[in-house]
């Protein structure tokens, strides 16, 4: 592959989710490769390029972005570093997609946002569950009417930590540590998705059971209330080993029901139950986080939207940020509006 013809991707952060999921997934995108990792540590950033054979490896923010075959970059560090890193990122010409929460507040993310579109570079959020099949499926049955009026919806996401994930989640209120801005995002999005609908106002109760420190949550339970009159109730933890996860939708004329689609997995099956009875829907799943990238790479040639664009990165935030303000004053918390 002649390199110099093709886009060079940076990977800020040596991450499990960019080891895992993003390298394979931008190397599945035509003309898209892998140039350059970053981390902290020169060792660890050494180590992640050998085992992805990745061409180069940096220790700095500074020298990722001057690496002339870096022309788009994807952020994965902890969530107090993505502002910084975003901005950067920018000022240095790179298309930028970062993972969620975009930023540990909304001026942050708004900043990051207008950052990017006065520098004329694209930028998107990786929100990848609503690149599962299932939730695009999901999605498509409530537009065409298949429950009819939506009335509420329940999200379960109450899993376990796994260890090799433990750690600044748990213990670092500094880094965006916490459930809430781990998972109920995530939630948050998902609903904002498949509805088609914002979010007007949350009431929440979180608790601090037995993994979560300084101050931190590792669970929560949340009731939101949507433009379109939907009440939704939602509720994570990482503390939950043997729950399962799912989604429902409850409408005047049906309901259906997302089992184990809350996954980075390409998994999960639709129910639908109606007076006609109970149905499974065909799924064709594919890779979430290729269809990710392959949305935002569309999209860097001006064929449509990224999945998840910078916006909805702001306005799912702004509904975190709503149950966690809510958990935290045990009062009925508004969205707060932003412009960009």
């Amino acid at each position: 592959m002649n390199q110099e013809m093709n886009t060079g991707w940076g990977l800020i952060g040596a991450s499990t989710i960019a080891r895992q999921y993003m390298a394979d997934a931008i190397r599945a995108q035509e003309g898209h490769f892998v140039q350059a990792v970053m981390s902290s540590n020169q060792e660890r950033a050494n180590q992640f390029a050998k085992d992805c054979n990745i061409p180069a490896a940096y220790s700095s923010l500074e020298a990722i972005l001057a690496d002339p075959l870096v022309k788009v970059v994807y952020i994965s560090t902890t969530n107090d570093l993505h502002f910084e890193q975003a901005i950067a990122a920018a000022e240095a010409g790179k298309h930028v997609l970062c993972e969620k929460p975009l930023a540990l507040s909304i001026d942050q993310a708004v900043e990051m946002a207008k950052a990017c579109k006065q520098a004329g570079v694209l930028m998107a959020t990786n929100h990848h569950l609503r690149n599962a099949a299932t939730h695009r499926k999901i999605k498509e049955l409530i537009q065409a009417g298949a429950i009819g009026k939506p009335l509420f919806a329940r999200v379960f996401h109450a899993v376990y930590l796994p260890p090799h994930l433990q750690g600044w989640r748990l213990d670092k209120p500094q880094a965006g540590g916490g459930v809430i801005l781990d998972i109920t995002v995530h939630d948050v999005d998902t609903l904002r998705f498949t509805m088609e609908s914002e979010i007007q106002e949350v009431v929440a109760l979180s608790q601090s059971a037995s993994m979560a420190k300084e101050g931190l949550e590792d669970g929560v339970m949340a009731a939101i209330r949507f433009e379109n009159g939907v009440l939704a109730q939602i509720h994570d933890a990482f503390t939950v080993k043997h729950g399962g996860h799912g989604i429902e939708y409850h409408g005047e004329a049906g309901s259906i029901f997302g089992r184990n689609v809350m996954s980075q997995q390409p998994v999960g099956e639709v129910i639908l139950r109606n007076a006609d009875g109970e149905q499974q829907i065909a799924i064709e799943h594919e890779g979430l986080y290729v269809r990710g990238v392959r949305t935002f790479c569309e999209a860097l040639k001006g064929n449509g939207q990224p999945a998840a664009t910078a916006e909805d990165g702001i306005r799912s935030l702004a509904g975190a940020l709503a149950v966690l303000d809510a958990s935290k004053s045990g009062t009925r918390q508004e969205v707060r509006a932003f412009t960009l």
